[in-house]
């Protein structure tokens, strides 16, 4: 694992519990699409791709037969398996590298990408990740894919830009986490860049998302 990785292993480690008390529900545009994705029936295999503290593996836990969730941070696998331990769902949880992910080919019919590209560094390793995605996807798999954009209120930039986002602790610590902000057109280069074939893109919330099928 590269330092620009480790780096982001050590600081969600650093701030895992506090983090996990502020992520408490699927995010609304995920929810839609894995409902939507599932209309006919449970997907086989499902992958939560940066799972943090499991949010969205509890969620795919009622719409798919096996779910994995991936995260690079021990502190918030360990988050994510109490929830699952407290909440009665059943998950795997593996920590590594989203550029590189120990899973085999066409492994899931359905994955959640979201809230995870942006802290990769550099473009290419974004790419790669993207590359790895539909490598693990089967050919008729779905996945969502988001990423913050320069489209929210926040930034007032209309170019992609790197930059540092402080996590405040209790007690008013600060931590800097690395950010890739995302202007849309770019998402959508980086998209066509890799394996990845796109169905849709959009913004909500000042998000980049996208439903993309594997190859």
């Amino acid at each position: 694992m590269d330092d620009s990785r480790t780096a982001v292993r050590e600081t969600y480690d650093r701030i895992a519990s506090h983090f996990a008390s502020t992520r408490e529900y699927p995010w609304p545009e995920v929810e839609t699409f894995v409902t939507d994705a599932t209309a006919d029936g449970p997907a086989r295999r499902a992958l939560d791709l940066g799972c943090g503290n499991g949010r969205h593996v509890e969620l795919l836990s009622s719409h798919a037969a096996d779910v994995v969730g991936l995260d690079v941070s021990r502190g918030l696998l360990d988050e994510a398996a109490d929830r699952a331990a407290e909440r009665g769902f059943d998950a795997g949880l593996v920590q590594g590298d989203a550029a590189r992910l120990p899973f085999a080919d066409d492994s899931f019919d359905l994955a959640v990408y979201v809230a995870t590209l942006h802290h990769l560094t550099p473009r290419e390793a974004r790419v790669e990740s993207l590359n790895e995605l539909a490598r693990v996807l089967t050919s008729d798999g779905r996945a969502v894919v988001s990423a913050w954009s320069t489209a929210h209120d926040t930034f007032d930039r209309e170019d992609g830009f790197d930059t540092m986002v402080d996590w405040t602790l209790p007690g008013g610590e600060t931590v800097p986490r690395f950010y890739h902000i995302y202007a849309p057109d770019e998402f959508d280069a980086d998209l066509a860049a890799s394996s990845l074939e796109v169905v849709e893109s959009t913004i909500s919330s000042g998000n980049c998302y996208a439903v993309v099928t594997g190859v």
